[in-house]
């Protein structure tokens, strides 16, 4: 069974036809989906969707492009919706630096809050850091209690080493397919197996060979594939692992 550990299922490209992929997924052997949030009402459609489906599960908060949202206000209805159930993370919350729109000022500090937010309320975070290395890395370290994934992974081996010691996990979406992609290949090749998580970040970053597509977690085993390829191991020793790690980090039963 795979666990696509980031989609964004809710997405309006989903609009026209998210019944027959949610119908679909058996035939692909995906059984569990975190569907993660960007802002208050991406947040809100996932808890809908967990609620409506048992294997998806939600994460709520504000990604880097919302950072000028996060107050005290929205820090408080995250917390009311952190209550539920099915909420099993704070995220995608962190740092891009590739526009900074908007900027590093304004991002910095709602990434803190977030991540205050998580130590308060024991649970994980789904980190977007993008061109934001040494920033992100110096806020988590003031933060030694809370750990989570650095989904979608850019980062050098390093970073991935010392994050890997700290507790947290790296994601890695249809990118490692790609044939330009080789400072992934590098991490995916260096890493423990258990510190691996896989994801599509649907409807973004389709897998080869459908590389510029809409994105679906239909696709999610494909990068389990290119993972086991590159480190010798059976899609599904890989499938099998990748699920357990995301049980683990989501405290999922």
């Amino acid at each position: 069974m795979y666990f696509d550990s980031h989609a964004h299922l809710d997405d309006r490209a989903f609009e026209t036809d998210r019944e027959e992929i949610f119908a679909d997924l058996p035939n692909h052997g995906v059984g569990l989906i975190m569907n993660v949030g960007c802002d208050l009402s991406s947040s809100l459609r996932s808890i809908a969707l967990a609620h409506k489906y048992p294997f998806v599960y939600a994460a709520v908060g504000s990604h880097p492009d919302d950072a000028a949202s996060v107050n005290d206000e929205l820090l408080a209805l995250y917390r009311q919706l952190c209550a539920d159930e099915k909420v099993k993370a704070i995220g995608e919350i962190g740092l891009d630096y590739h526009y900074e729109d908007p900027p590093r000022e304004v991002q910095l500090p709602a990434f803190r809050a977030q991540l205050e937010l998580a130590a308060e309320l024991d649970l994980p975070v789904i980190v977007h850091e993008r061109e934001a290395h040494a920033d992100g890395m110096e806020l988590i370290r003031q933060f030694p209690g809370v750990t989570g994934v650095f989904h979608c992974y850019s980062g050098a081996v390093e970073q991935a080493r010392e994050l890997v010691k700290r507790g947290w996990y790296i994601g890695f979406t249809g990118v490692v397919t790609f044939k330009n992609a080789r400072k992934a290949v590098e991490v995916v090749r260096d890493l423990p197996l258990d510190r691996i998580l896989i994801e599509t970040d649907c409807p973004y970053m389709a897998p080869e060979p459908h590389r510029g597509r809409r994105n679906d977690s239909r696709w999610v085993p494909l990068v389990a594939a290119k993972i086991a390829e590159l480190r010798g191991l059976t899609p599904e020793e890989v499938a099998a692992a990748t699920t357990e790690n995301a049980r683990r980090l989501f405290r999922i039963p």
